[in-house]
């Protein structure tokens, strides 16, 4: 039931917040190894990104890869909320006083991470490069031209193997390991302070879960965003008919690539929609996931 109430949580806002996610592949993308000024800005700012899709390619452009995404949703946190689930309900998040401990949390939210990123590899892999697709006119980042999901999941199969579905996997693991922990750390944290001391609400409220949703996101968004960056690029690059990368040979080939040409900037691409993501995404998943988990608790004694 934990992984139940984990997925259930993340379709909610996944299908609420693909649109945000497509404008940030885009932003990730734009002026990829290239310096600043040395490039067409196809993408001016986070509203215009919306427009020239919108113009360019009709408005369901902004939910392009909304299946695989879903389907990864159901997998990164069915296991990732669910793995958190089990060890909360076996209070190894906890201090020996009952208090919420910031080590143990931010363990358990990084391996918690790490498995969601291996369970969800595949779809995230064709998630990326389906959002990645445009107009020529707006095109950015390499264009792998699928026609869909099942379809690029089977070529991909065929010309590299089931090997090639985990292409950029250690990117994900990274971007799931930081990005899990800050989230799961400060959402538990900070809710277990605004419970203790009654600062907004009384214990256990729908006003602290959304409150802590939000710094929980806050804080996943600007420490997550240039590993975000690099797993993103990982996973959307071509690779030659053995299946190796054309532009990035491994995860430090491409974190030093990219910071080296296009600098501390380049690791923070896409920070605004990131961040217009990762807020609303992480309050509708968590306070689903909160919502849930009561229903379910409920159910079970009724």
């Amino acid at each position: 039931m934990e992984f139940v109430t984990g997925a259930l949580a993340a379709i909610g806002a996944g299908i609420i917040t693909n649109p945000l996610d497509v404008v940030k592949v885009r932003f990730q993308l734009q002026g990829e190894l290239k310096g600043k000024g040395t490039h067409k800005i196809h993408y001016k700012n986070f509203f215009h990104a919306f427009y020239v899709i919108g113009r360019s390619e009709g408005i369901t452009a902004l939910q392009k890869g909304l299946g695989p995404g879903l389907v990864f949703q159901v997998l990164l946190n069915g296991t990732r909320l669910g793995v958190y689930e089990m060890a909360e309900k076996r209070k190894l998040n906890l201090n020996s006083d009952g208090s919420v401990s910031l080590l143990n949390t931010i363990c358990i939210g990084s391996v918690a991470g790490v498995l969601g990123a291996y369970a969800g590899s595949p779809m995230y892999l064709v998630k990326i490069q389906l959002q990645s697709q445009a107009a020529a006119s707006i095109a950015v980042g390499y264009q792998h031209q699928h026609l869909g999901t099942l379809e690029a999941l089977a070529n991909i199969r065929k010309q590299y193997g089931v090997v090639g579905l985990w292409r950029g996997v250690s990117g994900a693991c990274v971007r799931l390991a930081v990005g899990s922990c800050s989230q799961l750390s400060g959402f538990y944290l900070t809710k277990e302070q605004l419970e203790k001391h009654k600062l907004l609400s009384s214990e256990k409220s729908l006003l602290n879960t959304i409150v802590a949703s939000a710094v929980g996101g806050t804080l996943t968004a600007f420490t997550m965003n240039p590993f975000d960056v690099i797993s993103t690029r990982l996973y959307n690059q071509g690779v030659d008919k053995d299946g190796r990368g054309l532009l990035y040979k491994n995860y430090f080939d491409c974190a030093t690539k990219v910071a080296k040409i296009e600098g501390f900037r380049g690791l923070y691409k896409g920070v605004v929609p990131q961040f217009s993501r990762i807020g609303p995404h992480s309050v509708l998943c968590l306070v689903f996931w909160d919502i849930l988990k009561d229903f379910f608790k409920d159910y079970r004694v009724t």
